[in-house]
């Protein structure tokens, strides 16, 4: 049996930036993996997504450029190469964290690990069994796609969001249940390819934990584009004929639509897989943790999807950093700005507290929003449709959310995050010099909107 200070469940962005971190500290790391290294996130999540994405933004370049005063003609495109050239990315990333496994000495089992409460793993590898001891664990083993038990389910083509990705032809019509950020962004990826794409939503409008004015604004940019939206509507059962078809109730009436596949996308649940006999304390399906990220057996940390909240790449590897923080004696003194973003057409970033919140949190709010209608570079671009958004505390005038919806935008709320995250004002981020011609200038506007100091906004 092998001794380790800090023993990992789980290689995604949680669970191998935490190894890296704690490798550099000094600790001896072993980390498991049962599937691929890098999680969802990189084989099944953002990095697929993202890139398809990109062919989308590329297609619709093209098919805008007369525009900009460019002919195009005779434009085709293979999905079999975008896949090839989506699997590629994921390889070269995957080969990156292989080479930082190495470089930090850090110890990797590819297999399925079970944990017991005594800090032990058994690993099953393609070689045998191996076992482990540690002084520590950090749970870090994700989740899966949410499949609800609806009838007919079982009897279509179905694709989850672990298998849109390797799609070998593209559909010409297609049905998404659920009208959140992974459901969203394949809806814009398949209407930019031709697809004629319907998503169906049970809630009152999509994006329910985003701002109702960037939800709104999206919402009539898609139906723009062609994607049709159901909201308040309720997937009852599947068929299939000649063609899929999809029941579904709204407003009491009961409707059919038409398909040749459906995209589940109704949320994820945590994957409990080698965990099933830790006696942890569970707060429903996630994995009870305090604020340090340690769960309710001394020395097993539990981040990321496991744990439920933000269910984002980047707050799973600040998670895993903070537990790994706590091992070392420093423990996370500060909650941090958590940014999150949406990578749909137009982009939606966000970070801090949204109007509603905070109000609820007792501050008197208000907030200032400003247009990219009249930016000079959103304009130039051709891309000018979107706002930016402050949520600002009249007290004292500490900026508490942001909300920028427009191209790019995902690039941007760094800088609103690191104002949240020192705790800045309205007046200091008025105060600062913003390049020009440059999207975000439309913060600074927003803030001297904001003091009623506007200079192209009043």
């Amino acid at each position: 049996m092998k001794n380790f200070d800090v023993a990992i469940i789980g290689g995604g962005p949680g669970g191998y930036v935490a190894a890296i971190r704690a490798a550099k500290s000094g600790l001896s790391v072993a980390l498991v993996e049962g599937r691929d290294l890098g999680g969802t996130c990189l084989n099944r999540g953002c990095i697929p997504s993202k890139t398809l994405l990109k062919h989308a933004e590329v297609l619709n370049q093209i098919n805008e450029a007369k525009n900009y005063g460019i002919t195009v003609n005779d434009v085709s495109f293979s999905i079999e190469e975008m896949v090839n050239r989506k699997n590629k990315v994921i390889n070269q990333l995957r080969g990156g964290i292989q080479g930082l496994l190495r470089q930090n000495k850090i110890t990797f089992y590819q297999g399925f690990g079970t944990v017991e409460d005594d800090k032990s793993i058994t690993v099953e590898t393609d070689k045998g069994r191996a076992q482990l001891q540690a002084e520590h664990i950090i749970l870090a083993n994700g989740s899966q796609p949410f499949v609800p038990g609806i009838p007919g389910l079982d009897e279509i083509d179905y694709f989850t969001s672990d298998t849109i990705f390797d799609i070998e032809e593209v559909p010409n019509h297609l049905v998404i249940m659920g009208g959140g950020v992974i459901g969203l962004e394949i809806a814009c990826v398949f209407n930019s390819l031709g697809t004629t794409v319907e998503i169906v939503e049970m809630a009152d409008r999509i994006l329910v934990s985003e701002d109702p004015e960037a939800s709104e604004f999206l919402t009539k940019e898609l139906v723009r584009k062609g994607i049709k939206i159901h909201t308040e509507a309720k997937v009852t059962g599947f068929s299939k004929q000649d063609q899929t078809l999809v029941e579904m109730e709204k407003n009491g009436e009961k409707l059919t639509l038409q398909t040749d596949y459906v995209l589940v996308s109704v949320g994820r649940v945590p994957n409990h897989t080698g965990i099933e006999e830790l006696s942890v304390t569970f707060d429903g399906k996630f994995v009870q943790v305090d604020k340090n990220m340690k769960t309710s057996i001394d020395g097993i940390y539990a981040i990321g999807d496991l744990i439920g909240g933000y269910q984002l790449a980047h707050a799973a590897s600040e998670e895993g950093i903070q537990a790994v923080s706590h091992i070392l004696g420093s423990p996370t003194k500060k909650e941090l700005a958590m940014p999150r973003c949406v990578y749909t057409f137009p982009e939606i970033a966000s970070v801090g507290m949204t109007e509603e919140e905070a109000k609820k949190a007792g501050y008197s709010v208000k907030a200032k929003k400003v247009d990219l209608a009249a930016n000079g570079k959103a304009i130039a671009s051709g891309e000018n449709s979107g706002f930016m958004k402050i949520i600002v505390d009249e007290k004292y005038g500490e900026i508490l959310g942001v909300v920028m919806v427009g191209a790019h935008v995902t690039e941007m709320i760094s800088q609103a995050t690191s104002f949240i995250h020192l705790e800045g004002t309205v007046e200091e981020m008025e105060s600062m010099i913003f390049p020009h011609p440059t999207v975000s200038e439309a913060l600074f506007e927003s803030a001297a909107a904001w003091l009623e100091k506007g200079i192209h906004y009043s």
